[in-house]
C-alpha cells in the first residue's frame, strides 16, 4: 500500500558536510524532511497509531517523522531521496506480518536429532573410567 506523503512533508536545507570542495561550501544541498503523523490527512487513526508505535525511534518530541539525505550533489535529488525514505518507512510499518503457523518436525529431522543424541551419549560413555570385572 503506497501512500504519497510528498504533499505533507516540509523541508529544511543546509550545507552538506564531507567532500565536494566549493560546491559543499556554498550550496545548501542537504535536505531534511519533516512529516507530522498526527496531523496527516492521508492516514486513518489506526494507521497513525501503528506508525507512532513502529517508528517511535524516528519521531521527535513534536511528533514529526524526520528523515535526512545528503548523499547527492543536488538539493532536488536529496529531497527526492528523503521522500523515498519516508515512504519506505511508512510502507514497512503499515505492512501486516503474517502469523507464524507452528509445524511439527519432520521424520528426517527427528531421526537426525536421535542420531545426534546417540553420538553424544557414546562420547560421554567413552569418558568413563574402565573397570575391570571382579571374579
Amino acid at each position: 500500500m503506497k501512500i504519497d506523503v510528498s504533499k505533507e512533508i516540509f523541508f529544511k536545507t543546509a550545507r552538506s558536510g564531507g567532500k565536494g570542495g566549493q560546491n559543499v561550501n556554498k550550496v545548501e544541498t542537504m535536505a531534511e524532511g519533516y512529516f507530522h503523523i498526527g496531523q496527516s490527512a492521508l492516514l486513518t487513526d489506526e494507521q497513525k497509531a501503528r506508525l507512532t508505535d513502529k517508528l517511535s525511534q524516528k519521531i521527535n518530541a513534536e511528533g514529526y517523522l524526520k528523515a535526512r539525505s545528503q548523499e547527492h550533489r543536488s538539493q532536488l535529488d536529496n529531497k527526492t531521496a528523503v521522500i523515498q525514505k519516508m515512504e519506505d518507512w511508512i510502507e514497512g510499518a503499515l505492512r501486516k506480518e503474517k502469523k507464524r503457523i507452528a509445524s511439527k518436525p519432520g521424520r528426517a529431522s527427528r531421526e537426525k536429532r536421535i542420531e545426534a543424541k546417540k553420538k553424544l551419549g557414546q562420547t560421554k560413555e567413552g569418558r568413563k573410567k574402565i573397570r575391570l570385572p571382579e571374579h
